[in-house]
């Protein structure tokens, strides 16, 4: 499902998305604007997880099983 927004942005970001559209770089500045939303929402979901392991160090309860699993299935089992 999408939602249509309108916004404002500045004329030189427009003639950036229009290049990038003109260019074949995506089917439309929608498009574009999506992409780089996207983009963001990843950006701040790892520097969420970056404040977590800072608190939390990133030591679990699965350590020792992905250890001794590396050390005793080779590839090509």
């Amino acid at each position: 499902m999408t939602t249509q927004i309108a916004v404002r942005l500045p004329n030189n970001v427009v003639a950036f998305l229009d290049k990038g559209v003109s260019e074949g770089l995506a089917p439309s500045r929608a498009a574009l604007v999506a992409r780089a939303v996207e983009r963001e929402m990843r950006r701040q979901a790892a520097l969420s997880d970056v404040r977590i392991l800072r608190e939390h160090g990133s030591a679990d309860d699965l350590d020792d099983l992905v250890s001794w699993s590396a050390s005793s299935f080779g590839l090509e089992d």
